[in-house]
């Protein structure tokens, strides 16, 4: 029941996060103006920072999930050793 429940809660969050969410814009208006006036005139450098941004955001995601899953596997070999001890 209590996993049920961490479930729920988890779900709440997200769908909160997601409803209250305000609209933002991920640069300055001034790299905003460049990157659409270069794009206009047939340049590349809007979609080079679009990659640049992607990439800044899946650097901080891999990392948590690398560590999440030391964390993990941590924990369930401990489980396993318990078990083994156990007669």
């Amino acid at each position: 029941m209590k996993k049920v429940n961490r479930i729920l809660l988890a779900i709440f969050i997200i769908c909160s996060t997601a409803i209250y969410s305000e609209n933002t814009y991920a640069q300055c208006p001034m790299c905003h103006i460049t990157a659409e006036s270069n794009l206009a005139n047939g340049g590349s450098q809007g979609k080079g920072l679009n990659a640049g941004i992607l990439y800044m955001l899946a650097l901080p995601y891999t990392l948590v999930g690398f560590f999440g899953l030391i964390v993990w596997r941590n924990n369930r070999r401990n489980k396993e050793d318990e078990l083994e001890v156990l007669p």
